[in-house]
């Protein structure tokens, strides 16, 4: 039996009585699981961290985090976890090792404790060589790392990571990746992760709740909910509005048609043997494909299914449009 370490059920939190940002999701987190929230901005994950982590009160359910009620004792919540929050909260006049002290003075550990905790903290993101260098100076990347390394001072049993790597480039967010994961291996934590990085969450989580509009559709392991799409997809699209959706479901390997317009989503069993079949009955019958594309599923796949769009098509909050751009001009920074 596995120790859960995060228990959740039911819990809602509405704004001024009419906004539902959370509507009643219910999940667990085990011992030494990295589990992630998938969604779009705005699809209330960040809100969920915060209600989590007792900084908003929820509106109904109860939550259990490292076996403290979050409504009845948020000080022995606060204790036990560690946040990583979207924007940047060091403080940039001061250098990097007397942010990670500061935050160990936050939380009533000892100087001598904090600072040996500090050192180790640094060397473990790799900031030895600049923690006596002021914030203001850091890259994007080093403010991330030192922001990670802050989360870790009061050694957490849960780290709580917030869209840990929105505005990187690629290669920065490749190099937080391999952080996390030395933070898990080194101090055999559990950890919770919002993002909208679909390759973020299939790289890093060992499961996975997709979120929208405030509620939980699918929760799996990534390679399972891959899985659950039963196969290949194949997307084409048609030079008429004709519906060739009975047409091609007769094809065999097809396992489902969904049309929009002259463009189809077709799910395959074997896609490079049933693929050329469906070009053919599409062609017998006088149909021209104008364009086709054959893929693995993936975890925008899995979104679309569950949702009805895909990640990319996820409408963003004006609120959540300026807080990106924030973000992206502070990473920025050199």
């Amino acid at each position: 039996m596995s120790e859960e370490i995060l228990e959740v059920d039911g819990l809602t939190k509405v704004f001024n009585g009419t906004l539902t940002a959370v509507d009643h999701v219910s999940f667990s987190v085990a011992k030494g699981e990295v589990f992630g929230f998938l969604g779009p901005n705005g699809a209330g994950k960040t809100t969920a961290i915060h209600v989590l982590t007792t900084v908003l009160k929820p509106t109904e359910g109860k939550a259990s985090v490292c076996g403290y009620d979050i409504s009845a004792n948020p000080g022995e919540v606060r204790a036990s976890i560690g946040v990583v929050p979207q924007d940047y909260t060091s403080d940039e006049d001061l250098t990097g090792y007397e942010n990670i002290i500061l935050c160990g003075d936050l939380y009533g550990i000892p100087r001598e404790v904090s600072k040996q905790r500090a050192e180790e903290l640094l060397k473990l993101v790799e900031l030895t060589d600049a923690k006596d260098k002021k914030v203001e100076n850091y890259s994007g990347g080093m403010r991330r790392r030192l922001e990670l390394a802050c989360g870790l001072i009061n050694r957490p049993t849960l780290l709580f990571l917030d869209e840990p790597t929105l505005g990187l480039d690629v290669q920065t967010r490749i190099a937080v990746w391999k952080y996390i994961r030395l933070m898990r291996e080194e101090y055999n934590m559990t950890l919770f992760m919002t993002t909208h990085y679909l390759e973020e969450a299939d790289s890093l989580c060992d499961r996975i709740a997709i979120i929208d509009n405030g509620k939980i559709v699918k929760i799996g392991k990534p390679e399972v909910l891959k899985a659950s799409l039963g196969g290949d997809i194949m997307e084409i699209t048609l030079n008429d509005d004709a519906d060739a959706t009975k047409l091609i479901s007769k094809v065999k390997g097809v396992k489902g048609v969904k049309k929009s317009g002259a463009a189809y989503r077709i799910k395959l069993m074997n896609g490079e043997e049933t693929a050329p079949e469906i070009m053919e009955t599409l062609s017998s019958a006088g149909h021209k494909v104008i364009k086709l594309a054959l893929t693995k599923p993936t975890l925008d796949e899995v979104y679309l299914e569950y949702t009805g769009r895909s990640m990319r098509e996820a409408q963003e909050g004006a609120a959540d449009v300026m807080r990106q751009r924030h973000i992206l001009r502070r990473a920025r920074r050199r």
